[in-house]
């Protein structure tokens, strides 16, 4: 498709998607193992990623969650607060907001028009050309601050160009190991690279074997550990908020939040959370105790954020959650025991480059399955996921779309069942909601 015309959002989208390498769908072969395309991107629109400030947030598990209450608890503070993150659920926009806000199709439609002479001599893939996207449009838009998610990984990452207010580390598990390394150490390693000297970093969960790479990785830099300033004392599901007690070791005091993001792991990324805003405060950053109890009530219709946890029907239950990886399917676990229901419907569809074998000796094998794939070249053929479940005692049925398959699951289930659909982002991506 040439640009010489004007084109439209639908235009340019196709454009954007079939010109360029996209990890989401091909995997592997579109990332780019170094920062010289993304220097080189904003280099030539000015180095946009110099004119605002950010806080940049990498992580297997947990990174989406926390930046956007991050940049929920910002804005409800005064802030004009852009996000960045990655993918996107419905429509590429989603990827850029400000305020909760998407940006325009005109911006998008315009950006392309302006970065096409790049994208057509240093052939670009679609993160780089996404991330210096947002960069343009946070430095357009004079935002206060930006909270840039990383796609994968840390040290080699598109968004590693930005010099941030505030690094954080969600916490390190198994996944995208073809890229990052087949050990807990690697991976760690890979996500250490966002600590910059002299810039304080949060890390939110680590373990014996990690926390030294975090901590050479950051001897100029003040670290702070997310679990060591506070603990959950008590926490209750009500009213369709998750309400938590914190104990603050330091001050010895409790405090209490109602969250909106109502998955128990929430909990793990509320304390992440609340040490990046305690920093935040003692640089300067204008956040009260009411904004951040304000604004963790109201992260979903503030920022737009879906597919954590998230109840679409009531009898039969039906909860979409963006988990996919080993620890992202535990947390879900850990979850399940703490709910009551008869018979537990699952429907899954996953990617062919992660560790499906470890994912499905995971599940009960009392759950009843629908195995299905996302629209995309990446996807595991659902008969494929079948037999590898069967191989290891899980029992269910094909479906060619993930509506299809809850579409079967409300069939066969009672009113007091539970459905809950996972395994890819882009499986929960194709829901269709009432």
């Amino acid at each position: 498709m040439h640009l010489c015309r004007k084109m439209n959002y639908a235009d340019t989208l196709s454009y954007l998607f079939n010109k360029l390498p996209m990890f989401s769908k091909v995997g592997e072969s579109a990332y780019k193992k170094d920062l010289t395309n993304t220097i080189a991107l904003c280099e030539a629109l000015g180095n946009p990623h110099k004119k605002f400030k950010s806080i940049h947030i990498a992580g297997t598990n947990g990174k989406g969650s926390t930046s956007h209450m991050l940049a929920a608890i910002l804005q409800t503070a005064g802030y004009k607060t852009g996000l960045y993150t990655s993918p996107h659920l419905h429509d590429f926009r989603e990827r850029i907001k400000i305020n909760g806000e998407c940006c325009s199709e005109e911006f998008v439609i315009e950006f392309t028009q302006k970065i096409k002479p790049q994208i057509e001599s240093i052939s670009p893939s679609f993160f780089e050309i996404t991330v210096a996207m947002a960069f343009d449009y946070f430095a357009a838009q004079s935002v206060d601050i930006a909270i840039i998610e990383t796609g994968l990984g840390g040290r080699l990452d598109s968004t590693n160009i930005i010099l941030p207010e505030l690094s954080i580390i969600t916490n390190i598990g198994m996944d995208h190991m073809n890229l990052l390394g087949n050990t807990l150490t690697a991976i760690a390693g890979e996500k250490a690279g966002i600590i910059k000297p002299l810039i304080p970093v949060v890390i939110g969960e680590y373990l014996p074997e990690t926390l030294p790479i975090f901590l050479s990785a950051a001897k100029t830099s003040l670290v702070s550990l997310a679990q060591e300033k506070r603990y959950i004392s008590d926490w209750l599901f009500q009213d369709n908020l998750l309400n938590i007690t914190v104990v603050d070791k330091e001050k010895n005091e409790y405090q209490h939040f109602a969250l909106d993001l109502t998955g128990f792991y929430q909990t793990k990324n509320l304390l992440t959370v609340l040490e990046a805003c305690t920093l935040l405060q003692q640089h300067g950053w204008n956040i009260h105790q009411s904004h951040i109890q304000e604004a963790l009530k109201n992260v979903k219709k503030l920022t737009g954020l879906h597919g954590r946890w998230e109840v679409i029907q009531m009898n039969p239950m039906v909860i979409l959650d963006v988990g996919h990886n080993v620890d992202g399917i535990k947390a879900i676990l850990t979850q399940l025991d703490l709910m009551n229901f008869n018979q537990l419907h699952w429907v899954m569809g996953m990617v062919k480059d992660k560790d499906i074998h470890a994912v499905l000796s995971l599940l009960p094998i009392t759950a009843k399955y629908y195995f299905t794939k996302a629209n995309i070249p990446r996807a595991l053929d659902e008969n494929e996921l079948l037999n590898q479940a069967n191989e290891i005692g899980l029992t269910g049925s094909t479906y060619s779309n993930v509506n299809e398959a809850i579409l079967a699951a409300n069939e066969n289930a009672g009113l007091n069942d539970l459905i809950l659909v996972c395994g890819s982002v882009f499986l929960i991506a194709e829901v269709q909601r009432n």
